[in-house]
């Protein structure tokens, strides 16, 4: 397929670079972990005995009688719609809003003020769902336990932790919410003076995982009571029952930092198991090493925040993963930090609630650039999966902006500027120093030779791109890419055309490799040949104006003129740019011309000299 069509490869071909790129990662200073669903498994305690069934609760209907109404005169069920719709867009705070007022107009629909009450929970607005939370007759135990656990921790954030303590001791929080209760009460309590209370030894039963976080919550708690030999015991006491635990060996060792036991603090770093530990405690090992600060005692609130982080993690488990950015929220609603702000975007994302994800990552400060510049960085994938490509380059300059030096975010930037076509400025970054160095990888290749290519530039392009594929010679995106220019220039057919076939090997579902490999049988005079991939190459890519273009083109080529005039309206059904259209237009009035097929006897000096490199030019280095 023309080179043009791979405007929306390059996207893929760099998006991974935002986060997975080795550059950014090994910058990236370890932070203090957080337990993952990959770690814990489903803790023992958190199902409940199966709930009694739903009292049936009448829907929503249409016509009410009388109609309620607000003070503007809209109607409860209008209401009722705006709010679900403004949800199903990403819009929380607007469809809770919406929902909030149905639920005043319509007091005996049960089943509203639920759907309120999760409305308020998704948007962030905590406090008004502590106020609107649902209870008794018809309330789902997920959600009137919910609002009861909200309305604790909304109590505790605001500085009254006796009377949030008071609350869960006169009503404890009930399963599926338990856990989120069980973890975070010693902190609750802490904070209210009940140390008896905090510091009670965690209870049996509670299933292993579970047991472990209750008992790391109880060695904190245990140091910032100054009981130093007994938080001793407990950490080490953990860090043997679950070596592999990165949390609880780095909060031990950050223990024996504090208390001036430096040595014992690297031995425990340096005894981590596992092939990437090394990766992770290296640069703890290094601060200790160089006698650097030690980590600062954990606060009540931290504790407690990080208690409600840990249930997020556990909640996919017991079914229960929708409720994991709530947690979140009310771990930030205690201890606001950037970590959690970039946990609540990574749940929200998982949701697939972009519009408040890209929020959340908003949220985050620059204090630490590489967090920020991540932060960012999410938020530019997230517009470029909506295909808002002008608003994702603006994210990933901000992510450059806070670290100029960073590869990874330079390509992500050059990667989006030739997205948007803007290929000169997009090769000022890919040949300034950031990326024009020693040892750059085959991506930095790969995005200067599509640049070149698409300014003209034909030697330079295939330099460019011989040299990523020498680092990465089974890459289909750079196979097909090189391939074509190969084949549709005439110039080293043969073996451009194998380029194309062993990408198609590699990736045969991807519809854009297949429409170059019927492309090439068809600049080959293959046209029977060429018809079959191409139709193949339309299933797989049924609103790709390219690929129905060329198989249009295959269907003349055999005879079948009807069905070529066929694809090539419908390529006009699909938003071509100008060139294309103009070009579609003129077939549709004057067919095709005659057309003169490349064959493998087309080669350039080199390749017929049995040269394999470029045709001329150098690679950069």
């Amino acid at each position: 397929m023309p080179m043009k069509s791979f405007r929306i490869a390059l996207l893929g071909f760099v998006a991974p670079l935002a986060l997975a790129t080795s550059a950014l990662a090994q910058e990236a200073p370890p932070p203090a972990p957080a337990i993952t669903p990959g770690v814990l498994t489903v803790p023992n305690v958190a199902p409940a005995p199966a709930a009694p069934a739903e009292p049936v609760v009448a829907p929503i209907p249409e016509v009410w009688a009388p109609v309620p109404r607000n003070s503007q005169g809209r109607t409860a069920y209008g209401l009722y719609l705006a709010g679900r719709s403004a949800l199903a867009n990403g819009q929380g705070s607007r469809g809770a809003d919406y929902l909030a007022e149905v639920s005043r107009l319509t007091p005996e629909q049960p089943s509203v003020r639920q759907q309120t009450f999760m409305a308020a929970l998704i948007s962030g607005d905590l406090d008004d769902a502590a106020r609107t939370a649902p209870a008794g007759e018809g309330v789902s135990p997920v959600i009137g336990e919910a609002g009861r656990l909200v309305s604790v921790v909304q109590t505790f954030a605001r500085g009254d932790a006796r009377k949030a303590l008071a609350d869960l001791k006169a009503d404890p929080i009930q399963p599926p919410h338990a856990l989120g209760a069980t973890l975070v009460t010693p902190w609750i309590a802490a904070e209210a003076g009940d140390w008896d209370l905090a510091l009670a030894n965690p209870a049996e039963g509670s299933g292993a995982e579970v047991s472990q976080l209750q008992r790391y919550n109880h060695a904190q708690l245990l140091e910032i009571r100054r009981r130093y030999d007994e938080a001793d015991a407990g950490f080490k006491a953990l860090v043997d029952l679950a070596p592999t635990q990165t949390i609880f060996r780095v909060e031990y060792g950050a223990f024996l930092e504090r208390r001036g036991r430096r040595e014992e603090a690297l031995a425990v770093y340096a005894a981590a198991p596992g092939a990437g530990a090394q990766t992770i405690f290296a640069p703890v090992i290094a601060r200790a090493q160089a006698r650097g600060r030690p980590p600062k005692l954990t606060t009540i609130r931290e504790g407690a925040a990080e208690a409600l982080n840990n249930s997020a993690a556990v909640l996919g488990g017991v079914g229960l993963g929708e409720f994991a950015a709530v947690y979140i929220r009310m771990a930030l609603s205690v201890a606001p930090s950037d970590g959690l702000r970039m946990k609540l975007g990574e749940a929200l994302t998982e949701a697939r609630l972009a519009s408040a994800a890209r929020a959340a990552y908003a949220e985050v400060s620059q204090a630490d650039p590489l967090v920020y510049a991540i932060a960012r960085t999410q938020i530019g994938l997230s517009h470029a999966q909506e295909d808002r490509f002008e608003e994702a380059l603006v994210e990933y300059q901000n992510a450059l902006a806070a670290i100029p030096d960073n590869p990874g975010l330079a390509q992500q930037v050059a990667g989006m500027l030739l997205q948007l076509q803007r290929y000169d400025e997009s090769l000022a970054i890919l040949n300034a120093p950031v990326l024009a160095r020693a040892g750059q990888g085959a991506e930095t290749h790969f995005l200067r030779g599509a640049a070149y290519e698409s300014l003209g530039r034909t030697s330079e392009a295939e330099a460019e791109l011989w040299a990523a594929l020498q680092l990465q010679p089974n890459n289909p995106t750079i196979l097909n890419y090189l391939g074509y220019l190969w084949v549709d220039s005439g110039t080293r057919v043969a073996e451009g055309a194998a380029m194309i076939a062993r990408a198609h090997a590699a990736s045969p579902n991807d519809g854009n490799i297949q429409d170059s490999l019927g492309w090439a049988q068809f600049r080959q005079g293959q046209y029977e040949i060429a018809v079959a991939t191409l139709e193949e190459a339309v299933a797989k890519e049924p609103a790709n104006a390219e690929i129905n273009d060329h198989l249009g083109d295959a269907y003349w080529q055999v005879g079948r003129q009807r069905e070529a005039g066929f694809q090539w309206n419908r390529v006009l059904t699909l938003d071509p740019d100008a060139e294309r259209k103009a070009g579609v237009e003129k077939k549709l009035v004057e067919g095709l011309g005659p057309l003169q097929p490349v064959s493998a006897d087309t080669v350039s000096a080199d390749t017929a000299s049995g040269a394999i490199g470029p045709a001329s030019g150098a690679a950069a280095n």
